[in-house]
């Protein structure tokens, strides 16, 4: 996969973008939290208050839970994120329209779901992809609460990306060894962020499910496996849950349950929240811990580790090909990103590339 980031600056202290010289009667420079601003006293846990937690919502798909996220977070005054889709690197980026697929991860969620075995590699490029993109928009939730004190709920998250490769692995959409590439990634990256506060699980049947995909009207929707949703199903409640349970508080509502947000909203509030590694963190832990968000490259690079495999590797000219044509297109990025590990810098502007 070969993607751009930007780099807003490096280093430990305050930093922002390089500037032109002029006459400024006020401060134009964007401010970046770093060691600087530790040492002169700005800590985390006064703004840290009630609702200051993050909370995932999880289900199969078409189950109700990106309704429930945005209605509980408008009901507790917290930030709602949706769900990350294969284009949220744009989003990050501030692109005007999303990129060719080429930059997003040279995947295609619709092609998935229409020729799941398709011989070129897309589904296993698809979610190892989407896991990148779950941990950046994790790292995105984690650094806004550590920033403002304000809570975030999501719709699923890296923890739970798992769900879709056991269910992949099980059809025969992805080889044995994509799954030994992705716990391999997941190891070394998911043990950098703590789990959500809160896991809040939307029950709806598979059967359910793919009438409600059916009824969606998109087209690459209407042939989704029963089968396929039920493994969903199953990883959630055989796998997942029982994993998260051990850390993270949890609550399970049917489809019908979950409609009513101030039900929900009563049982959040009833919630001790008195297990899980956020209780031993202080200060100098969410000084560390915002340092590492904050720097999104850092944080995709996680999913980095040189091993070969055919689904995500491509050629030497291949590369050199789509780095210039990102590069023609982007020319204000810094860095271009490949998976499984090799990366390559070309900076525009002064300044270091890491």
């Amino acid at each position: 996969m070969v993607r751009a980031l930007w780099l807003g600056g490096g280093g430990g202290g305050y930093s922002g973008q390089f500037q032109s010289a002029g006459v400024h009667t006020s401060s134009v420079r964007s401010l970046r939290y770093g060691w600087l601003a530790y040492a002169l006293g700005e800590r985390t846990t006064p703004r840290l208050k009630q609702y200051s937690k993050i909370i995932s919502v999880e289900g199969n798909l078409a189950s109700g839970k990106g309704a429930l996220a945005q209605k509980l977070a408008d009901k507790l005054g917290m930030l709602y994120m949706p769900e990350a889709d294969t284009f949220y690197l744009d989003k990050m980026t501030g692109e005007k329209e999303p990129l060719p697929v080429d930059f997003n991860g040279m995947c295609s969620l619709e092609k998935f779901y229409t020729d799941p075995k398709a011989a070129d590699g897309n589904s296993y490029r698809l979610q190892l992809w989407m896991y990148t993109m779950r941990l950046l928009q994790y790292a995105d939730a984690v650094e806004h609460l550590l920033t403002t004190g304000q809570g975030v709920i999501l719709e699923r998250s890296p923890f739970s990306d798992m769900v879709f490769l056991e269910a992949m692995f099980k059809h025969g959409y992805i080889r044995k060894e994509c799954v030994k590439h992705y716990n391999e990634v997941k190891g070394i990256s998911i043990g950098e962020f703590l789990p959500p506060h809160l896991t809040i699980y939307v029950d709806l049947p598979a059967e359910e499910v793919q009438k409600k995909l059916k009824q969606s009207g998109k087209a690459y929707l209407q042939n989704v496996p029963l089968s396929y949703l039920k493994s969903i199903e199953d990883s959630y409640k055989k796998t997942f849950l029982p994993q998260i349970s051990e850390t993270t508080e949890v609550l399970a509502y049917d489809a019908t349950q979950a409609q009513d947000v101030e039900r929900v909203a009563e049982d959040i509030e009833y919630l001790k929240f008195d297990k899980g590694p956020w209780l031993e963190q202080d200060d100098v832990a969410y000084h560390h811990m915002r340092m590492f968000v904050e720097d999104k490259q850092r944080v995709s690079t996680l999913t980095h580790i040189p091993m070969f495999l055919p689904e995500i590797s491509i050629g030497a000219h291949d590369y050199d090909e789509k780095f210039y044509a990102y590069r023609s297109v982007r020319r204000d990025k810094m860095l271009i990103l490949t998976v499984p590990g090799a990366y390559r810098c070309m900076s525009p502007s002064p300044g270091p590339c890491y």
